[in-house]
């Protein structure tokens, strides 16, 4: 029997997914072979759009010809599936049916050229067997953090007033939006787990079972995450020592009841020793003593746990130059290479501090060969705008994976354990906050896919599927407004790679010196004479030298190190002259007038789209176009104006900085 597609609530945006792009597959006549759950998934698919648009779908045989055949040839894991078309006719093949899903809607992303001409027959795999998002939602309302840390779309999709949510019809929806581009595993809480979460693990896992049987039609696994502590906080152990024969013992007692509750349960997401959270230090213990407890706990059922590398001093004096944040998860892991457990995966954040705008891959990808890594990203907009401004990060993703950290291995083929992204989903009636911040999770969807995949070609499929039939004039708009934000944002933020400067605790607007004396380790360290941190093996932290040794050499002199990195790995100047031939200190000025005319520009073109574009997105849009101008202008005033105060040296353009 088909599955009926999942309907979000009226006036729930349809992201790319809308009726319309399913009008060239729903005035075909399809067959459909197969059997199993996902199969009836992608026959309820096929029937809504052959009901609205006057099609036709049979199952297992027809005595009539077709347009599009969708043929599952084996009952295995596998999500590859091939297309090919030939003689007028469509086929899609897989063998195995998360395949035939994902072929079902590639056919929606091509429309009406995968009925026309030949196509050859062309296979299409994932790169990365795992494409996770994690999702930072807590159940109760914590006081500082809200519903949903570091989330910018409302609040949880899984979670309201302390409990699942009982309507998990939107659920269904948002793993339908996933497995259309391509992502197979959530994570659906907090990994500061709080102390109602935790209890998600034991008497309230029937909670989670819900969540993943909504997510389950769609190939979507469930995952969790648990506090360190869990032994000690649920079962009444006087320890959580992860090689304590009693908490083994609990950890496995537990683990069992999940995977009663949840049989195809993914695994554990685990934050420890971070940021005040518990770990195995306390006792004395490694983290690879820690992952591998969960690892012997998940073997027996096929799950895997997720160890996050983010393991830091966040009690730094900022006084000392000598200890440097930056050079923590490479000092923490990287002496533990090759003592992970198979099924223990190491998490790391693509770069060495937090999501900035501008950060050098993380050494740590290069650095363990015989450990399974994921790439964590951060698709929430933390520093990047917040969903409030538009920042398309699909480039940085794309700069951050093809990087090759040692000779012959992109960081996209070094990240075995798979691809992560921090959700920027909520439940906001436009998914992520901002319309135009669901490019953000498509393209995650497509880099997880394909690391090499252009990131330009994601966003023309992004906008295709979203505006179908856009005009050529409202799609290079699109393009124009999304293309560049990246860069744009980063013109009238932090410089040249500084990072951070922004308001503490929220991380909202520009407070160039917010953290300069902090404990957390994210310092400029500007002077009258200069600014940045030397990170140099010669003169600094030793930082660079976690390099392998070509990326080493490039970072180690401020004359090599490419300048939009450059305060990141050296103090200089401010009349350090840039390869682009201005001096530190007119690239700040220059850039950050730049950004906000950028900006202006930007929202010009949004505003002449009125009337192309649904009257609701187009409002919100507009909206946070003001706030986004609001704040650039902010951004320019303040750091052009501490810089110029700092250094005394004034605008060659000799335009007003307060």
């Amino acid at each position: 029997m088909p599955l009926p597609v999942p309907v979000p609530p009226e006036g729930v945006d349809p992201a790319w997914l809308p009726e319309q792009a399913f009008r060239p597959l729903g005035t075909r006549r399809v067959l459909i072979r197969g059997s199993g759950p996902l199969v009836d998934t992608v026959h309820g698919e096929v029937a809504a759009a052959c009901e609205r648009f006057g099609g036709r779908v049979d199952r297992d045989a027809s005595p009539e010809p077709f347009d599009l055949s969708l043929e599952l040839t084996g009952t295995d894991a596998a999500e590859a599936f091939t297309f090919e078309r030939g003689a007028g006719r469509t086929t899609v093949t897989a063998s195995g049916p998360s395949g035939l899903l994902y072929g079902l809607f590639h056919v929606v992303r091509l429309g009406e050229a995968a009925f026309r001409g030949e196509h050859r027959r062309e296979r299409h795999s994932p790169a990365l067997t795992l494409r996770m998002l994690d999702h930072w939602d807590n159940v109760a309302v914590h006081p500082v953090m809200g519903q949903v840390e570091r989330g910018y779309a409302g609040g949880s999709l899984f979670w309201a007033d302390g409990r699942a949510r009982g309507d998990l019809e939107r659920v269904r929806a948002y793993g339908r939006l996933l497995a259309a581009c391509g992502i197979n595993a959530v994570a659906v809480n907090n990994v500061n787990v709080h102390a109602t979460e935790a209890h998600l693990l034991t008497d309230r896992i029937g909670e989670v079972a819900d969540i993943a049987g909504a997510l389950r039609p769609y190939g979507i696994r469930t995952h969790l995450s648990v506090t360190f502590a869990a032994p000690m906080v649920l079962g009444g152990l006087a320890t959580a020592d992860p090689l304590d024969e009693g908490v083994r013992e609990w950890w496995a007692g537990a683990t069992a009841q999940v995977y009663e509750a949840i049989p195809d349960f993914g695994g554990y997401v685990v934050k420890a020793d971070s940021e005040g959270q518990p770990g195995p230090f306390a006792y004395g213990r490694s983290h690879a003593d820690g992952a591998n407890m969960l690892a012997a706990a998940l073997a027996p059922h096929g799950g895997t746990v997720h160890w996050r590398a983010f393991v830091y001093d966040h009690r730094q004096d900022w006084r000392d130059r000598t200890t440097d944040r930056a050079r923590a998860a490479y000092d923490h892991f990287v002496p533990l290479d090759g003592e992970f457990a198979p099924n223990a995966v190491l998490q790391v954040k693509h770069g060495p501090m937090d999501f900035q705008v501008r950060e050098p891959v993380s050494p740590l990808i290069g650095a363990m060969p015989h450990t399974r890594l994921a790439v964590e990203l951060q698709a929430t907009q933390e520093y990047t705008g917040q969903q409030r401004h538009v920042c398309w990060l699909g480039p940085m993703w794309s700069e951050v994976l093809r990087l090759r950290p040692e000779e012959g291995a992109s960081v996209g083929e070094l990240a075995r354990g798979g691809l992560v992204a921090v959700s920027n989903v909520g439940d906001d009636p436009f998914w992520t906050g901002h319309p135009l911040a669901q490019a953000n999770l498509y393209t995650f969807g497509g880099l997880a896919w394909s690391p090499q995949a252009d990131p330009g070609q994601l966003l023309d499929e992004w906008v295709g599927l979203t505006y179908p039939g856009a005009s050529t004039g409202l799609w290079e708009a699109l393009r124009k407004v999304l293309s560049g934000s990246w860069r744009t944002y980063e013109k009238y933020t932090a410089p040249l790679g500084v990072g951070f400067m922004v308001q503490p605790g929220h991380h909202y607007g520009p407070s160039v010196d917010g953290y300069e004396y902090s404990p957390w380790g994210t310092y400029h360290f500007a002077d009258r004479d200069g600014v940045g941190v030397d990170r140099s093996a010669a003169t600094g932290t030793g930082y660079a030298g976690q390099y392998t040794k070509a990326w080493a050499e490039v970072y180690e002199s401020p004359e090599t190190c490419p300048d939009e990195l450059l305060l990141f790995f050296h103090h200089v100047p401010y009349g350090h002259e840039l390869k682009s031939g201005k001096t530190v200190i007119q690239h700040i000025y220059d850039t950050h007038f730049e950004g906000v005319a950028e900006v202006e520009a930007a929202m010009e073109v949004w505003n002449s789209l009125a009337g192309l574009v649904d009257p609701a997105r187009h409002a919100r849009v507009a909206e946070r176009y003001a706030e986004q101008l609001r704040s650039a202008r902010e951004w320019r005033d303040q750091i052009n104006s501490y810089f110029f105060r700092k250094s005394g040296v004034p605008d060659a353009a000799g335009r007003v900085i307060h």
